[in-house]
């Protein structure tokens, strides 16, 4: 395949891959139609004035250098009715649906430019930056090489390659990449800034503010470093700096897509302040047309806002974000069931391995399963349970109802459980846990995400922590972790001396409603907040959650309202997991105790 063949798929590719969820960082990787950009076409274009397209050529260059994206778009098309072969009209076309938000039409506008124009290297940086904002790593990295072979000192595209390398989990090339950037461009502030990002992705985020830091010093207008200094002090526990920080890069000039990402960051700095109510009408920001990350959901009708009287009506709740936050959002539900009455109706879609949950746990609504698709490079949710000409009167996301519910901590109510397994399977992995784990307590153990991407493994300590709580005598240890953790059980047993059992003929990844059951089971659930823990802690299971400093579900508090069963445990700093660890263990310790004296 040659090297414009090869650009052509990775742009195809782009039209069809699903997003990736928002990142804690703010990247810088330039923006569509630099001064330098416009100048070489603006040049460029003075030597075609013999052709008709030119003069209109020119009028979007000015519209674009006016920030007017729909004038620009407007005399890029005029140019293309004129020469529909022109490259610099189509990718002058792409960088002005860009700048307006209209992504999916820049791919196409850039993909056709890279074709016409195939030595044309920034077009290649253009719609690798583009790819790397619609969460496509692999494409934007193909594309951003090809940039850098053209220009290989291009203190621009080794950034720009660096984040879509980091964005694959590949930190240390990334690093290798910006060092001799930066030794070459030191007064460059994006370089410094995206080395903190790929520091503050590895958990080192006092590194971090030594990075962003700088970045500042060399630009102190530079908003999204100001973000990204914002985020790291939140998760080293300074929310206050943190939303100083947020609030000061938002009054930067940001492209709306940004400023939304900023806005929904925002929300849970607000959240980890106490200031419940202002983060939930900050969290709409999710739902904001500009905004990149963006979940389209295909239904017509109103949708439900605050204040809205539902009393007697018909409501669509539809879930959102990954399985934790929608059992952990569901949190709501009995109040909106209260609010509807006796003669409204409830419908929730939700994701299908959830639906047997829902629908013990609220009998008196419709349960189906939601739909997820790919339109336009966009993730798009619907109800495919529903009949073409299901009536309701409202529909919402699950998340905006916390505006109306859950607008203080005193809101949260003191519910022992909201969701329900069955009963039936309770009494069968009670039997099975008596039989093969007798010894003790059973104590159900998370230790991870099966989430790979988005740095995740930041918030969960490395399983050699463990070993104290492992440690622990008269207790019966059940994995109740999903994804493989081969690993991780047999160093138990060969570093720890400790069996963690396992229990047979489940499936802890896809079978929920059993996974529901089986917590049930235990006496306590131990572990890091995953849709697992969300699960036992929504059924009313005892279980210590290991937090993070600066974590929002907390809501400003040191214990965990949405579940008022939960003991939470926190490290002395992110990422000191030894004495937080010490102090899990003391508490299973004492627990077990407890348990044989009753």
């Amino acid at each position: 395949m040659s090297r414009q063949a090869q650009h052509s798929a990775s742009a195809q590719a782009l039209q069809t891959a699903a997003p990736t969820p928002r990142r804690l960082t703010a990247d810088s990787l330039g923006r569509a139609g630099s001064s330098d950009t416009l100048a070489k076409l603006n040049s460029a274009i003075g030597e075609l004035k013999a052709l008709s397209a030119a003069p209109l050529l020119q009028r979007a260059v000015e519209a674009i250098r006016a920030e007017d994206a729909k004038a620009g778009c407007d005399w890029a098309l005029k140019a293309l009715e004129l020469d529909e072969h022109s490259g610099f009209g189509w990718y002058l076309l792409g960088i002005a649906l860009e700048r307006a938000g209209d992504f999916a039409n820049s791919i196409a506008a850039y993909e056709s430019a890279l074709k016409l124009l195939p030595d044309h290297a920034e077009i290649a940086n253009d719609l690798g930056r583009l790819a790397f904002r619609l969460g496509m790593p692999p494409q934007a990295e193909d594309l951003f090489r090809h940039f850098l072979a053209r220009h290989p000192d291009h203190p621009e595209g080794a950034n720009n390659l660096a984040c879509a390398i980091r964005d694959q989990g590949r930190h240390g090339e990334a690093i290798e990449i910006l060092r001799p950037a930066i030794v070459k461009s030191p007064e460059i502030a994006m370089l410094w800034n995206t080395m903190g990002t790929v520091v503050s992705d590895q958990g080192d985020f006092v590194n971090a503010l030594v990075f962003f830091e700088e970045a500042l010093r060399l630009d102190p207008a530079f908003p999204k470093a100001r973000y990204n200094l914002g985020n790291a002090k939140l998760l080293l526990g300074d929310a206050e700096g943190a939303i100083v920080d947020c609030e000061a890069a938002m009054r930067g000039m940001l492209a709306e897509d940004e400023r939304q990402m900023m806005r929904l960051a925002r929300s849970t700095i607000l959240m980890a302040l106490g200031r419940i109510g202002e983060g939930w009408d900050d969290y709409e920001a999710r739902l904001h047309p500009q905004f990149n990350d963006r979940t389209q959901f295909l239904f017509e009708g109103p949708r439900w806002e605050p204040g809205c009287d539902i009393e007697g009506k018909t409501l669509l709740v539809v879930g959102e974000q990954g399985l934790g936050d929608e059992i952990l959002f569901a949190n709501t539900l009995p109040d909106v069931i209260e609010r509807l009455g006796p003669k409204g109706r409830l419908i929730v879609a939700v994701e299908t391995r959830l639906t047997p949950m829902f629908q013990r746990a609220f009998p008196q609504a419709e349960i189906g399963a939601h739909g997820t698709y790919i339109l336009g490079g966009r993730l798009a949710r619907g109800a495919p349970f529903l009949d073409a000409d299901a009536k309701f009167d409202f529909w919402t996301p699950i998340g905006s109802l916390l505006r109306e519910f859950r607008r203080s901590v005193e809101a949260y109510p003191a519910r022992d459980a909201y969701m329900a397994a069955d009963p039936a399977r309770i009494a069968y992995w009670r039997e099975i846990l008596e039989a093969e784990a007798p010894k003790g307590p059973k104590v159900g153990l998370l230790w991870k995400s099966a989430v790979s991407r988005d740095s995740r493994h930041r918030y969960f300590s490395p399983f050699a922590t463990w070993e104290p709580v492992l440690a622990q005598k008269g207790v019966s240890f059940v994995n109740l972790q999903y994804g493989d953790c081969g690993e991780e059980l047999a160093a138990a047993k060969r570093d720890f001396g400790a069996e963690i059992w396992s229990p047979p003929g489940v499936d802890l990844k896809q079978d929920l409603d059993d996974v529901a059951a089986l917590c049930c089971a235990m006496d306590l659930v131990v572990g890091f907040s995953n849709a697992t823990l969300n699960i036992a802690a929504a059924c009313g299971v005892p279980n210590y959650l290991i937090s993070t400093p600066g974590a929002w579900p907390r809501l400003g508090t040191t214990s965990y309202p949405w579940y008022p069963q939960t003991r939470v445990f926190l490290p002395p700093a992110f990422g000191e997991w030894e004495p937080v660890m010490a102090e899990v263990a003391d508490a299973v310790g004492a627990f077990a105790q407890a348990a044989e004296r009753e």
